[in-house]
């Protein structure tokens, strides 16, 4: 069997091309986002007329079999900003759980709903993380009570940290059907633009992504159709049957919805590594710029061994990272099992490369690093959010470490 690392056509056709995008649209933007903390809409709406923002991107990416499309168009795109990266890409979250567990008929509807479209751009928002409720899925407290007499499902309960929360067209909420099964009796819904109930009210102020709208949710008695359960009621009672079932044989139970659990957070993780490893290459490549024409005591700082050194380490580093990535990446897309958290592995290491990286940078700038006058201030703190969402460091090592051990560790 062939074994090769080089990208084919079509992979460095669409490098190039989210690469322009990000260096021509995208980081002249930038700073004027990250100060206004604000999404940018102007961006969103160049991204959707060239084909950049929208349902079809998602599909020629996730079908590409060998699986590294879309972490190579992440890297380029946060490699262009974080914060208008995470503003484009953000809808993503809300489409992927409809794909992932809606009916064909539910992508449908729903999904073009989600972008808009290049004259009117939306976007969307997934809430699932709760303030009582972010790594231990299991206390999850929002709840979904099924009306029968008008077949509506009521939703009530906070969400915390939601991307586009409250700005979005269409949000994708999460919530416990059967809270007496954890994680197994939650489901997912739909609810749609206009639903009474809803309301993102409290903006949330962060170091980093700025540009990206992020928001608590608050439920407040959401009617939606029974239409909108992802995947549909009669599937749902399949699921918590079997749920039930499993509950009275714990330690089988257990084992096959660890499994499941773990394959589901595991094939997302390259995606977010990729953008962590796209801040962490931008730093790198403005630090190595500014060391090869900064002079002090007569000569360009990179002459010193000390910063030339640090520079070798964090293009290593960014480097290994990206392998992590592209090993899981194809891994997920080829239905190889996880034995050992390689999609944990594969955010842990991107997630920390990035954080080490932009912090080494804004040192070899010294002073200036400090300023906002020079970019790396900025990636510095976008990068340290990839050690805390999607799964924090600890998280990660949590789930390799039962992994390789098949031990229940805590």
């Amino acid at each position: 069997m062939e074994f090769w690392l080089d990208l084919n056509e079509e992979q460095q056709d669409l490098r190039e091309w989210v690469h322009g995008f990000a260096a021509s649209v995208i980081r002249p933007a930038a700073a004027e986002w990250d100060e206004r903390e604000e999404t940018p809409w102007p961006v969103l709406q160049e991204a959707a007329k060239i084909g950049l923002y929208g349902f079809e991107f998602l599909v020629n990416t996730w079908s590409d079999t060998s699986g590294l499309s879309l972490p190579v168009a992440n890297e380029e795109l946060f490699w262009g900003d974080g914060g208008i990266g995470m503003a484009i890409s953000g809808t993503s979250l809300a489409v992927a759980a409809i794909y992932g567990s809606g009916t064909p008929e539910q992508l449908v509807e729903w999904v073009p709903q989600c972008f808009g479209d290049a004259a009117d751009p939306k976007v969307a928002a997934f809430c699932s993380t709760e303030p009582e409720a972010g790594s231990d899925v299991a206390s999850m407290r929002s709840r979904a009570v099924y009306d029968e007499a008008s077949d509506e499902w009521v939703l009530t309960g906070q969400k915390a940290y939601a991307t586009n929360g409250g700005i979005a067209n269409v949000h994708v909420v999460t919530a416990s059907v059967d809270p007496s099964l954890g994680a197994r009796g939650q489901a997912a819904f739909v609810v749609p633009p206009g639903t009474k109930g809803l309301a993102g009210t409290r903006k949330l102020k962060k170091l980093g992504l700025r540009a990206s709208h992020t928001a608590d949710v608050f439920l407040d008695d959401v009617r939606v159709p029974g239409s909108c359960l992802l995947g549909g009621k009669e599937a749902l009672d399949q699921r918590l049957a079997r749920a039930r079932e499993a509950r009275d044989r714990p330690r089988e139970g257990q084992r096959r919805s660890g499994q499941a659990a773990m394959r589901t957070f595991e094939l997302s993780r390259p995606a977010v590594g990729a953008q962590a490893i796209g801040i962490a290459r931008a730093a790198y490549e403005y630090a190595l710029d500014y060391a090869k024409t900064r002079v002090q005591f007569g000569r360009p700082i990179i002459e010193n061994q000390a910063v030339a050194f640090a520079l070798a380490d964090m293009r290593t580093e960014i480097d290994a990272a990206r392998l992590l990535v592209w090993r899981a990446a194809w891994m997920g897309r080829a239905d190889r099992p996880f034995d050992a958290g390689e999609g944990s592995m594969s955010k842990l290491k991107a997630g920390e490369v990035a954080v080490a990286v932009t912090e080494k940078a804004v040192q070899i700038l010294g002073g200036a690093g400090y300023l906002r006058d020079h970019p790396v201030e900025r990636m510095y703190r976008d990068a340290k959010i990839y050690t805390i969402f999607e799964g924090t460091s600890e998280i990660q090592r949590l789930v390799i470490a039962r992994a390789i051990s098949g031990v229940q560790i805590r």
